[in-house]
């Protein structure tokens, strides 16, 4: 048995799996940091592999864009194939002018413009929270390794060009950390499937500033959040 979007038999996946947007990112941690991993996915180019860390079996799968891609595959993460922890890893531009690039960010909230929320909730507005387990420990682990991290709230947006005015002004008045595509619907998925979920991003640039991360800054910065990930995992 399958989902319609990913070909893992039941039982491929393991319990907690980490969840780049960029399906070459999970290609690289599988072939970086895991142990005798396997590909168990390529529908729709969306690789996801199984292997083990430290001896803990744990699975990447690549979601794709924005928060109805990552959407199909934490429900059939979830509802197939029964995964129990799903740790975003990626992107975000910070929206705080002093932040730094390569920051590590933990996501504790994640406000946001998904369609999906609105009709999950019948026009009123949830607040998508991490889980609180999976938090601190990403807290404590990224001390353990001191790696510096901020822990605060995201914006999760449908749109990525978008021409509004002063567009980030509220946000960052309510001290919002940063801006990506994803976290608000997996927190509102997991809670609502009773799983745990967590966000672990890197800052690639300074939507303030203008200031951006060559490629290879962002891989050093990327595989600190991956180390951080993948002792959490």
């Amino acid at each position: 048995m399958s989902s319609i979007h990913i070909e893992a038999k039941v039982g491929e996946i393991a319990e907690t799996v980490l969840l780049p947007g960029d399906p070459l990112r999970a290609k690289h941690v599988a072939e970086t940091f895991l142990e005798n991993a396997f590909c168990y996915n390529n529908v729709r180019g969306m690789l996801g592999f199984t292997g083990h860390y430290n001896g803990q079996r744990i699975s990447i799968q690549g979601t794709g864009m924005g928060m109805g891609s990552i959407g199909i595959y934490v429900n059939e993460l979830i509802n197939t194939y029964d995964c129990k922890q799903l740790i975003r890893v990626g992107t975000c531009g910070t929206i705080q002018k002093d932040m730094s690039l390569g920051q590590v960010i933990l996501a504790m909230s994640a406000s946001g413009d998904a369609d999906a929320n609105s009709h999950y909730f019948e026009g009123m507005h949830y607040a998508a929270t991490a889980d609180f387990d999976l938090l601190l420990k990403a807290y404590n682990t990224a001390k353990k390794l001191n790696i510096n991290t901020y822990q605060g709230s995201v914006f999760s947006t449908n749109t990525f060009y978008d021409d509004t005015p002063n567009r980030w002004e509220k946000w960052i008045q309510h001290g919002v950390l940063g801006v990506e595509m994803e976290t608000q619907i997996l927190f509102t998925l997991a809670k609502r499937f009773g799983r745990k979920a967590m966000s672990i991003l890197t800052v690639s640039d300074n939507i303030i500033t203008g200031e951006a991360s060559s490629s290879q800054d962002r891989e050093q910065s990327y595989n600190e959040m991956m180390r951080i990930a993948l002792e959490l995992a």
